[in-house]
C-alpha cells in the first residue's frame, strides 16, 4: 500500500470545510456570513464536502498496481492520454500556492472570531455620502415614476416601491412566485399583508422599527417623508458618526444584507440628540423621536429629534434582511 500525500491533504482540506460550516451553524454565527433564507444551501454544501471527504479517503492509500496506473494514465493501445493532476505528480511551488489559497478561507474561519460589522465599516463604505444617494436615487426614481430607477440606491439596493398607480410590487423584490408556504424562510409576507402593513404604517402615529420591517419602513420613509413628518418613531441601532455631522448630530444605523455580508450596506437615520458627543461609535441605542426633515449636503432627509434613548445590548441578530414578498 502507497501513502499519497497529496490526497491526505486533500481530505483533510474537506473535512476542515465541513467542520467549519458546521461549527457556524452549531454556533449561529453562520447568519453573521449569509442572509438566512441560503441557510439550507449552507447545510447542504456542508453535507457535500462530507460525502466528498469520505470519496477522498479511499484515494488516500492504493496498491502499486493502481498507483502505477494512476500515475501514468497514458493508455497507449487507445492512443489515449489524460494529463491532468491525480494527485500523484511531484508537489511543486504551484501546487503550493494553489493549496494556500484553498485553505486561506480555513484559516480565517478557524482562527478569526466572526465579526460584526461596524461604524468602521460604514465609514468605508461611504457612511452618509450613502444615505444621501440612496435618498437622491429616491427621488429620482419617483420623479421618472419608473420602478426601474427606483431599485438602487447607491451601493444598495431597493425592495419596495409602492409609488406605482396600481400599488405594484417593485420587480427587485425577493419574490417567490407560487412559493410553498413550507419552504419559505421567515421575513415573508404576502402581497395583501405588504399593502396593508404599508397603509397601516400611514395611519399610525406611532412607527416601530421592528427588526422584520426596519428596511421596508425605512424605504417608505426615506421616500414619502413629509407623508411621516411629526409621527413618533422606535428604533433600535448602532451610533455612527462622521465627519460633518454636527455635535448634537449622529447616525442610527443598522447593516441590511440582501444575500451575504460582501454585499451588506448601511441604512439609518440622521437624529439629533443633545449628548450625541458624549456617545461612542458602535454603541448600541434604544430611542424615540420624533420625524422631521433636514437637509444634509443638499439632500432633503428624514431626521429624527430623540426625546428619549437607553444604551442596550448588541442584538443577537445585528443585521437586516430585505422583506421576502409573497406572490400567491
Amino acid at each position: 500500500m502507497i501513502f499519497n500525500f497529496q490526497q491526505a491533504i486533500r481530505a483533510l482540506i474537506l473535512l476542515a470545510f465541513t467542520i467549519l460550516i458546521f461549527h457556524l451553524h452549531f454556533t449561529g454565527d453562520i447568519t453573521k456570513f449569509i442572509n438566512p433564507k441560503y441557510v439550507g444551501l449552507s447545510q447542504s454544501a456542508s453535507i457535500i464536502f462530507l460525502l466528498l471527504f469520505f470519496i477522498q479517503i479511499t484515494r488516500i492509500w492504493t496498491n502499486r498496481e493502481n498507483h502505477h496506473d494512476r500515475c501514468h494514465h497514458n493508455h497507449d493501445d487507445h492512443n489515449c492520454e489524460h494529463h491532468h493532476d491525480h494527485g500523484n505528480t511531484p508537489f511543486t511551488v504551484k501546487k503550493l500556492f494553489s493549496y494556500l489559497i484553498i485553505i486561506s478561507p480555513l484559516l480565517s474561519g478557524f482562527l478569526l472570531p466572526a465579526k460584526i460589522l461596524d461604524a468602521a465599516i460604514a465609514e468605508k463604505k461611504g457612511g452618509m455620502a450613502i444615505l444621501t444617494n440612496q435618498k437622491q436615487m429616491a427621488d429620482a426614481g419617483l420623479n421618472n415614476g419608473s420602478s426601474e430607477n427606483n431599485n438602487k440606491t447607491g451601493t444598495e439596493e431597493r425592495y419596495v416601491d409602492d409609488n406605482t398607480e396600481e400599488n405594484e410590487i417593485d420587480e427587485n423584490l425577493l419574490i417567490h412566485e407560487n412559493a410553498d408556504p413550507n419552504d419559505l424562510e421567515q421575513n415573508t409576507i404576502t402581497k395583501d399583508e405588504y399593502e396593508q402593513l404599508t397603509q397601516e404604517l400611514l395611519q399610525n402615529s406611532n412607527i416601530v422599527m421592528d427588526e422584520a420591517m426596519f428596511a421596508t419602513y425605512y424605504d417608505e420613509i426615506s421616500m414619502n417623508i413629509d407623508k411621516y413628518k411629526g409621527k413618533n418613531i422606535e428604533l433600535t441601532g448602532f451610533v455612527y458618526k462622521e465627519a460633518g455631522l454636527k455635535q448634537e448630530q449622529l447616525v442610527i444605523s443598522r447593516y441590511l444584507i440582501s444575500h451575504c455580508v460582501a454585499d451588506a450596506s448601511i441604512i439609518g437615520f440622521l437624529t439629533e440628540l443633545p449628548e450625541a458627543s458624549s456617545i461612542k461609535e458602535d454603541t448600541w441605542i434604544k430611542a424615540k423621536g420624533i420625524l422631521d426633515v433636514t437637509t444634509y449636503n443638499g439632500t432633503v432627509l428624514p431626521y429624527i429629534k430623540i426625546t428619549n434613548w437607553e444604551k442596550v445590548s448588541e442584538p443577537k441578530e445585528p443585521y437586516l434582511y430585505p422583506l421576502n414578498i409573497k406572490v400567491l
